[in-house]
């Protein structure tokens, strides 16, 4: 199991600073810098119990998380590649090549999206969430497992880029109506990390009436 090399203090000793400390600490690992082993099983299923644990007015489930195992990443691969060729009929082939490269990078990436619309209309006398809650809902989602993440001693990262939204992923996910697609999470043991960058002083984004 991967180690934590950022010294998170003990929970028991004074919760509110350790959680803190595991916030301030996280930081964003590229996938090429994410190596075997990823997350298990049971480890995966923390991270989904956390994800669950996010704001969800109404409970209308607003996200939704598919997993890529390595048996799949060819296909995932090969979107990626058409994807490019959608936007790029004139890519060259260290272009593809690199594109395809994407999908085999991190040991754990799945695809998170968003659902902006149920399956059925809501109960009488309950209105529509509004899209801007459910997206809220799945940043919450998905920041909750990417604490968790970080606790386990794991290295993550969001990727997204224009093949996300392409026709060839939404075939390949089979996405419904209402379903969109976000960023791929990424998680994996840290080969190497990168200096820890300055957070923004709260005086920039807090103001008062």
């Amino acid at each position: 199991m991967p180690t934590n090399d950022l010294a998170v203090p003990p929970a028991a000793d004074n919760p509110a600073a350790w959680a803190l400390t595991l916030i301030q600490t996280r930081q964003t690992v590229l996938p090429r810098r994410l190596v075997a082993p990823g997350p298990d099983a049971a480890q995966q299923e923390l991270l989904f119990s956390a994800a669950a644990a996010a704001p969800d007015h109404e409970r209308r489930l607003p996200w939704r998380f598919i997993i890529v195992p390595h048996e799949q990443r060819e296909r995932l691969a090969n979107a990626f590649e058409r994807a490019l060729i959608e936007r790029d009929p004139q890519a060259l082939p260290t272009q593809l090549q690199a594109a395809r490269e994407k999908a085999h990078r991190a040991p754990f990436v799945m695809l998170a999206l968003a659902r902006l619309a149920d399956a059925s209309p809501p109960p009488p006398g309950e209105a529509e969430v509004p899209a801007a809650e459910r997206w809220v809902s799945l940043g919450c989602a998905i920041q909750n497992m990417l604490l968790v993440a970080h606790a386990m001693g794991f290295g993550a990262a969001l990727t997204s880029g224009q093949a996300v939204s392409s026709p060839a992923l939404r075939e390949l996910f089979a996405l419904g109506r209402g379903e969109e697609p976000v960023c791929f999470v990424n998680i994996g043991s840290v080969s190497q990390r990168k200096p820890m960058r300055l957070r923004p002083d709260a005086q920039r984004f807090v103001s008062s009436l």
